[in-house]
């Protein structure tokens, strides 16, 4: 109470000199609850309070005066705010200062905390780009840009104009690099820069086969000290001489490469190893590569690496060592996740969705393939080592089988399995193929169905239909959806003639496997069958479509064209199959032919004379050319022709007697008289060659011609009651069933008619034989033109079949697409 002052009391002259503003009293802080709050909480940094005048707070709040004592203060509602406005006057801020607000803030200024009333800002300043700095870093950038050009060149495939972008940033680089020295800034050089350019150089001449310039670019990398992990390169190097077949020096460098890699970097060092296990295999020194595939072996094993130690103990002939590396091949772990990861459960909405989003993401691809790789591998490995392990393949075979049964791999037994069938075919054992197939009757519905479709497809080659339809049926009950079982069942229908049904077990092949090319062939054969030439059109459309160079479909193609009367379009059609097979005979012979019924003679002439060359002995070709000279009067040249015909077919007069005549065309007539009286020697009973021989004599006076002349009479004379006996027989055999026939008059008539019309036929055909009146000399070159012939016959429409494709071998190879159309 000393302190406080009553205003009854007298004023003192003296008091008021030890009072002071209580805002500056530190001492009873420490009990102010409003300023205590202030600290723990943001409650002091909120904005203050509307005021009558800026930076005052609330004015309810009482201010100390200079009339009294020191007045304890009991909440910070008893002291002024910072900032409050004393005596008309603002006073001084505190060091911390909020913003927006001034010390020198007076009464009736406006809130303007972002300066907005000062107006717009001053414009930038213009960057100088003059300046040696400026120029660097300009030049950096342009040489950082043609690295990723260059880069994106190679990726899109231009690799010519990835190597000129290459090219021009080492000019840029180059160019910086002096700019810096120039600056005296060289020891600010930027190395990565340097080491980018040059390895992007180094890397487009390898993609562009400039590989003495590229080992350049790299030696230059290699040999500066600056650039660290620079010896990494070697094993580029080292590759570069691979593809040069410079072996020796590619270990050499592979070896350096490994000495200058630590052994922290033990992937690394890994695959450096296997390039050169690879590199002892090509140069075939074994030994060392079995060393280098052991040592990657035991250290960390890989798929590839024991398959290349498979093949180096092959090489070498080591029975007991194949068996180890393939128990070691088997054991290899792949570090993938199981498949039924990836099935759903029924409970857990959030994880089916996640899922459902990796199923089919890049990891399980990756995954996938990897396991596919895995098991190409075992099975190539089991079928390269079975026949040399043990005494017999089949031995070796079943031990192979028997590891596999034990490993993680054993749904591979069963195709093991299977490839043991179709080994047995390759060596034309069928009866073991067939016997190991039939045991697969009783194994689970997958492996049933392709051991079953693969005894159809043999019973459909050995045509035991009947067989072939019955496995063909069992592959189907096994598995309803397995288009080679569906393609098979469709062939032996096909085979029975009943083309309807065999076109409905296609269709179902292909809604099941759109990509089944047999069953889609098959089907447009037999829409040809039923004559609905426009689907058929449309099916070898399609197949050509997914078949871009098959000659079949092509050839197929042009036939249809052929059959739907558009020559043009089938010419076209067998001018892309002689692109593909331009050695084939046959789809020469048949160009020539359709160039000969557009009347293009020149052309004609060319397809089968180019057809002649490949193939000698086709007769239509042959006539068709004989016929060709002789209507151009180049009989000299038409010799040749029908004396090749003659020595295809010797028991054949006609092609004696063309020689003959050409000989006689070209005014030769002693050869011809000399081989005219060849012939009557063979043939003693030709009426054609003994007319020509008495017009020869007659025409050059010779004497033989009373003789031929009694032997033409004969011969003529004997013709005539061989043909009347023939009459006289035929005519009494009619006879003798019109009388034990019982029928109507009308019935009578009818059968004399069906005789008369059969003896007529016959008297035509005899007239069409050589026994005409000069019957190669009138003859035209249309007359003697082959008819067209399928390449195959009747065989050329056989339905292709549907071997159960397991592996890369177990389809039977090549051999289940049926006949080819083009013979070789």
């Amino acid at each position: 109470m000393e302190n406080v002052h009553l205003a009854m009391e007298e004023d003192d002259l003296y008091s008021g000199y030890n009072d002071y503003n209580p805002t500056f009293d530190s001492e009873e802080l420490e009990n102010d609850v409003g300023f205590q709050q202030a600290v723990r909480t943001s409650h002091g940094r909120r904005p203050p309070m509307t005021a009558k005048f800026p930076g005052t707070a609330i004015g309810a709040r009482p201010l100390a005066t200079s009339f009294g004592a020191r007045i304890p203060m009991v909440s910070s509602m008893g002291r002024p705010v910072t900032g409050a406005v004393q005596d008309g006057a603002a006073r001084p801020m505190t060091a911390v200062r909020a913003a927006g607000y001034t010390s020198s803030l007076t009464r009736g200024s406006t809130f303007d905390p972002l300066g907005q009333s000062r107006g717009p800002a001053p414009a930038l300043e213009a960057k100088n780009e003059d300046t040696p700095e400026e120029k660097i870093k300009i030049l950096e950038k342009k040489v950082n840009d043609l690295i990723e050009e260059s880069c994106m060149a190679q990726s899109r495939g231009a690799l010519q104009l990835a190597l000129e972008k290459a090219k021009e940033a080492g000019k840029k680089e180059r160019a910086l690099v002096r700019q810096r020295e120039q600056s005296g800034n060289a020891d600010h050089i930027n190395l990565d820069l340097t080491y980018s350019v040059l390895l992007n150089l180094a890397n487009q001449y390898v993609n562009n086969e400039m590989y003495p310039e590229a080992l350049n670019t790299y030696q230059v990398i290699v040999k500066n000290k600056m650039f660290s992990n620079a010896g990494r390169l070697k094993v580029n190097m080292a590759n570069i001489y691979v593809k040069q077949k410079n072996y020796p020096k590619a270990i050499k460098f592979y070896r350096m490469a490994l000495d200058q890699i630590s052994n922290a970097h033990k992937e690394m060092r890994i695959k450096i190893m296997q390039n050169i296990g690879v590199v002892f295999v090509r140069m075939g020194q074994y030994s060392d590569a079995i060393t280098s595939f052991e040592h990657i072996m035991s250290e960390s094993p890989n798929i590839k690496t024991g398959f290349n130690l498979i093949l180096c103990y092959y090489a070498i002939g080591d029975r007991e060592r194949m068996k180890k590396a393939f128990q070691k091949l088997i054991s290899v772990p792949l570090g993938i996740d199981d498949e039924d990861k990836y099935i759903p459960s029924n409970d857990d909405t959030n994880s089916n969705m996640v899922i459902e989003a990796i199923k089919n993401d890049k990891l399980h691809q990756m995954e996938r393939d990897l396991k596919v790789l895995t098991e190409k591998y075992i099975m190539t490995a089991a079928k390269l080592i079975a026949p040399a392990i043990e005494t017999s393949f089949a031995t070796g075979f079943d031990w192979c089988v028997d590891m596999v049964k034990s490993s993680q791999y054993v749904e591979l037994a069963n195709d093991l399995e299977i490839n043991k069938a179709i080994t047995y075919l390759r060596q034309k054992d069928f009866n073991q193929a067939v016997e190991t197939l039939k045991t697969f009757e009783k194994k689970d519905s997958r492996v049933k169905s392709a051991a079953a479709t693969n005894l159809s497809f043999l019973y459909y080659l050995e045509k035991d239909f009947d067989q072939a339809d019955r496995y063909a049926d069992l592959a189907m009950n096994a598995d309803r959806y397995n288009p080679a079982a569906l393609n098979n069942k469709g062939n032996t229908v096909f085979a029975k003639q009943d083309y309807e049904k065999a076109a409905e077990f296609y269709k179902e092949a292909l809604r099941n496997d759109s990509s089944c090319t047999e069953a889609l062939y098959n089907l447009g054969l037999t829409y040809k069958r039923l004559n609905r030439l426009e689907e058929a059109l449309d099916c070898f459309l399609k197949l050509h479509a997914i078949l871009r160079n098959s000659a079949q479909v092509m050839y197929q193609l042009a036939h249809l064209y052929e059959l739907l009367e558009d020559p043009q379009q089938a010419i076209e059609w067998l001018m892309q199959v002689v692109s593909v097979t331009p050695t084939d005979p046959q789809t020469l012979a048949k160009l020539g032919e359709l160039y000969d019924s557009e009347g293009d003679k020149s052309q004609a002439f060319q397809h089968y004379y180019e057809s002649f060359r490949y193939f000698p002995s086709n007769i239509d070709v042959i006539e068709w050319l004989g016929a060709y000279y002789i209507e151009t009067q180049f009989c000299e040249k038409a010799i040749q022709y029908f004396e090749r015909a003659t020595l295809i077919q010797p028991t054949q007069v006609k092609w004696q007697l063309m020689v003959a005549s050409c000989y006689r065309r070209s005014g030769n007539y002693q050869k011809a008289l000399e081989t005219y009286k060849d012939i009557h020697r063979k043939f003693p009973e030709n009426v054609e060659c003994l007319r020509f021989l008495v017009r020869l004599c007659t025409d050059m006076g010779l004497k033989e011609v009373q003789e031929y002349t009694t032997k033409l009479k004969k011969v003529e004379k004997m013709k005539e009651i061989r043909e009347q006996r023939v009459k006289s027989g035929r005519d009494g055999s009619a006879r003798s069933r019109r009388e034990g026939r019982e029928g109507s008059a009308g019935s009578a008539d009818s059968s004399h008619s069906s005789s008369s019309t059969k003896g007529e036929r016959l008297s035509a055909k005899m007239r069409s034989l050589p026994g005409s009146n000069e019957p190669y000399e009138a003859s035209s070159p249309k007359e003697i033109d082959a008819s067209y012939v399928d390449p195959l016959g009747p065989q050329m429409e056989r339905p292709k079949t549907g071997a159960k494709k397991r592996g890369e071998d177990d389809d039977f190879a090549d051999e289940e697409l049926g006949d080819d159309l083009l013979p070789e």
